[in-house]
């Protein structure tokens, strides 16, 4: 990234800590929070994803910043007979267990707490690997990139699902004001933790969308990359593929 941003300013803690810190208390709010925000329209996002995947029909899935599980749930539409949740905050993934439990899916889908930087997988042990609204908080986006490199199976499916910056106009404006104005305020009425929402428009400003992220993905490995922008290019759906040797 061009710029480090961190949710808490002032915190000696380096950005894995104040991450994990963040989504641990604003976890009970957090599905609320992303409808409101978002206008409900990550739901579609979602869906695409899970459509991108079915068509691959992947055995086992890795999600990672899986947060309350909404994708993890989701992946359940692909048939894949495992999936991991796995994500650094155990407040967001206690609340993932419950939803996972009260669809009765705990046979299939396990939720693990870790770190995406150190995955605590051998490697190509999964078939396909997701990350939605996660790699952008990522202390070493290279590094955790390449581990996720290392536990996809050769010709395994990686997709992302992340904000981007729309370049056209009226919708740059728009995203602008939203991000600036919309998401800080929201958060800071509904979250017990101020700082939040602030981060996370700040760190979707900053992450390399688009082409830049592409080109990242082609330096870790991945081939076939292919950026699909979603929504006048305030969201982009990222897929790429781990080479076979």
């Amino acid at each position: 990234m061009a710029k480090k941003v961190t949710p808490y300013k002032d915190s000696e803690l380096g950005k894995k800590e104040q991450v994990t810190k963040m989504f641990d208390t604003i976890s009970k709010n957090y599905d609320g929070l992303n409808r409101v925000i978002s206008f409900g329209i990550d739901i579609k996002w979602r869906k695409r994803v899970v459509a991108i995947l079915t068509k691959k029909k992947p055995k086992s899935i890795l999600d990672i910043a899986t947060g309350t599980g909404d994708l993890a749930i989701n992946m359940i539409e692909t048939g894949a007979q495992r999936i991991v949740g796995l994500d650094i905050s155990p407040g967001m993934l206690e609340v993932g267990k419950e939803k996972v439990n009260d669809k009765k899916l705990d046979k299939t889908i396990e939720m693990v707490v870790g770190d995406s930087e150190n995955l605590p997988f051998e490697e190509n042990s999964f078939d396909a690997v997701t990350v939605a609204f996660g790699v952008r908080n990522f202390e070493s986006l290279e590094k955790g990139l390449a581990e996720i490199y290392r536990v996809l199976k050769p010709a395994g499916t990686f997709v992302v699902l992340e904000t981007a910056v729309p370049t056209k106009t009226p919708f740059k404006q728009g995203y602008r004001f939203h991000c600036n104005y919309v998401l800080p305020f929201v958060g800071r009425l509904f979250s017990k933790d101020r700082s939040a929402y602030t981060y996370l428009s700040e760190s979707a400003a900053v992450f390399p969308h688009g082409e830049n992220f592409n080109n990242i993905l082609r330096k870790i490995g991945f081939i076939e990359v292919e950026n699909k922008p979603q929504t006048f290019g305030v969201a982009s759906i990222y897929v790429a593929t781990k080479a076979l040797n």
